[in-house]
């Protein structure tokens, strides 16, 4: 009697430590299941920058301080871009996003041993660089630019563009003195010793404005269709696009988010932005995200779109100029599919 007694307890306690060990096991695997469902949620994505923080990029600190990237369910880390830009990281696989330049991405597309970059979302609709000057330097067209001095970066397509608006205006390219230098303060430069330099008017011709400089502001993009390139443009890698097409779409759904945000407010806009480099001069980035706020989208059916035309435009010029080694072919190099509607 006491062995079936002693044998009804043994398989009593057999039976409640295996049903321990299952709700144990199943408890584990509820616990892993519900971090890789956390880990899938928070997916980590990095953005570069092509330059410090400003006007150009508050889309993505909206997107970021809204949480429109958290609901999409991205990590995002915005980076500072490294000594060899944005490009080569992309391009490396270093960060999965950034900003770049359609001039600055024509040498890649047109080698033969090019990174795996593709461009898919326009910033900003049009080209908004050009060349200042003061008003005094009456430099109101690109011909009057000869017998003055420039501050060039020494780069090929910079200066052909520059050649190009001069002589189709009649003037001579060859008596623009080049003075080699990466102008970083353009009120300084342009009080002292420089009288022309290549700018993105939505900074430092806004800034101009702001500091109270009366200036003259030649548009690239009014002296021929194909100057009207994409200046900036978001880039990713193109292999981790075509293995993460889904993840890339929520990116650019929460960044379209955000730009809309900051046409829509663009002061609330200028202070998110503020809040995330409060280094920079308020003044300059609240007038600045006001002129934005028409041109992030301006005639496009939506924001980040790319015209094809216009994108063929531009590197059939390089390529009838000798400014690339070989011919981009028509549509490479950049993609809307993923944007959203």
């Amino acid at each position: 009697m006491k062995n079936i007694k002693r044998k009804s307890l043994y398989l009593v306690a057999v039976l409640m430590l295996s049903l321990f060990v299952l709700a144990s096991c199943s408890s584990n695997q509820s616990q892993n299941q519900g971090s890789n469902n956390q880990t899938a949620e928070n997916q980590k994505v990095r953005i570069v920058l092509d330059w410090t923080p400003n006007t150009n990029h508050t889309g993505l600190y909206v997107a970021q301080s809204k949480g429109y990237f958290a609901k999409q369910g991205l990590d995002v880390e915005i980076m500072q871009p490294p000594e060899g830009g944005a490009e080569a990281l992309v391009g490396g696989g270093g960060a999965e996003f950034g900003i770049s330049f359609q001039d600055t991405l024509a040498p890649n597309f047109a080698s033969a041993n090019s990174m795996p970059i593709t461009a898919v979302a326009a910033l900003i609709q049009h080209n908004t660089s050009g060349i200042i000057s003061l008003k005094e330097d009456g430099i109101d067209s690109p011909a009057k630019m000869a017998g003055h001095n420039y501050a060039t970066w020494d780069m090929p397509i910079e200066q052909a563009i520059i050649r190009k608006i001069v002589e189709d205006d009649g003037g001579n390219f060859d008596e623009i003195e080049m003075v080699p230098s990466t102008v970083t303060d353009v009120i300084t430069a342009l009080q002292t010793d420089i009288d022309t330099v290549w700018v993105y008017y939505a900074w430092d011709g806004i800034a101009t404005k702001v500091k109270g400089l009366e200036t003259n502001y030649l548009n690239f993009a009014d002296y021929g269709t194909e100057l009207d390139y994409y200046s900036p443009v978001l880039i990713t890698n193109t292999n981790y696009a075509q293995e993460n097409p889904e993840t890339v779409k929520k990116a650019l759904s929460a960044i379209k988010q955000g730009y809309e945000f900051a046409i829509e407010n663009p002061e609330d806009a200028a202070k998110i932005l503020l809040e995330a480099a409060p280094e920079l001069d308020s003044e300059i980035v609240i007038e600045s995200q006001k002129w934005l706020a028409d041109q992030y989208i301006a005639d496009a059916a939506q924001w980040g779109y790319i015209d094809q035309e216009r994108w063929d435009g531009f590197y059939g010029w390089l390529f009838e100029n000798k400014l690339i080694e070989s011919e981009i072919p028509k549509g490479a190099g950049f993609t809307n599919l993923y944007l959203m509607d």
